[in-house]
């Protein structure tokens, strides 16, 4: 199954633009898009929508994401994947990374995982 995306309500919403500019045919959501969490949803229902919807999360939230994560597996949920942003990364390199995470790999590959955008 190909992997669907929700970017973090604190990334700039010309990033979906950007994948989509890419390669229009990635399933890409923003918080607060329709039919997604609206935003300042807190992160456990925003991990509890990534269960339910299997979409992979791509967040710069290394603040208070890793404990609500920890939890969340701790209580025997799980995840479809997720990215933390390195700060330095670019609009454009980022748009060109999830595209290529796309591209190469599947959904299932990342059930549970987390990695570093960009690796």
């Amino acid at each position: 199954m190909k992997i669907r995306f929700l970017l973090d309500e604190n990334l700039s919403p010309q990033l979906k633009i950007a994948v989509l500019n890419i390669n229009s045919s990635i399933d890409i959501l923003r918080v607060g898009d329709p039919n997604t969490p609206p935003l300042a949803t807190p992160d456990p229902d925003i991990l509890v929508y990534l269960e339910s919807s299997q979409r992979l999360l791509v967040t710069n939230n290394r603040k208070s994401m890793p404990g609500h994560l920890q939890l969340h597996w701790e209580n025997d949920r799980h995840i479809w994947g997720l990215f933390w942003l390195r700060s330095e990364i670019t609009l454009g390199r980022l748009a060109e990374e999830v595209w290529m995470i796309w591209e190469t790999s599947e959904a299932e590959e990342w059930i549970d995982k987390t990695d570093w955008i960009p690796f």
